[in-house]
């Protein structure tokens, strides 16, 4: 499993911001991200970019785009940011299901809330979660280090 796709709704504030995370610990892995709703072309929201940024993580150049039955085919893991986009992506694409969990899956299973058009406070709470969800998928896909 070497490769994980994030998603959310815009793909402007949530899913390229977990993506950035989890790209900086996983290297060797193909991380990308989409949205079910996506502003399509639109950049990264700069409160979530600086939220990011502000703790370290660099987000780079972002597009973003609509999730499609074909995309979800080229990645072995799903991710998504709310139980509702696991629904919009199962109707879409059911045979995908089994790939589709969410990033809080190792950390409560729980939605991680929409930070679009909220304040640079909310969005830095909002990246604490991905933070802390991003890091539990980490520890699991990472090989054990001897020692």
């Amino acid at each position: 499993m070497k490769r994980i796709l994030t998603v959310c709704v815009g793909n402007i504030c949530r899913s390229p911001v977990a993506a950035a995370v989890l790209r900086e610990h996983l290297p060797n892995y193909k991380v990308a991200s989409a949205g079910i709703a996506a502003v399509v072309g639109s950049d990264v929201d700069p409160s979530a970019r600086e939220a990011a940024e502000a703790a370290g993580v660099v987000v780079g150049e972002h597009a973003a785009r609509q999730f499609t039955r074909e995309i979800g085919e080229q990645y072995d893991l799903i991710l998504v940011l709310e139980g509702g986009h696991k629904r919009e992506i199962e109707r879409i694409a059911p045979e995908l299901s089994g790939r589709v969990m969410r990033l809080t899956r190792w950390n409560g299973d729980a939605d991680i809330p929409d930070p679009y058009r909220r304040n640079t406070e909310f969005h830095t709470y909002v990246f604490a979660l991905i933070e802390e969800a991003a890091t539990a998928w980490v520890s699991r896909l990472s090989p054990m280090k001897p020692g």
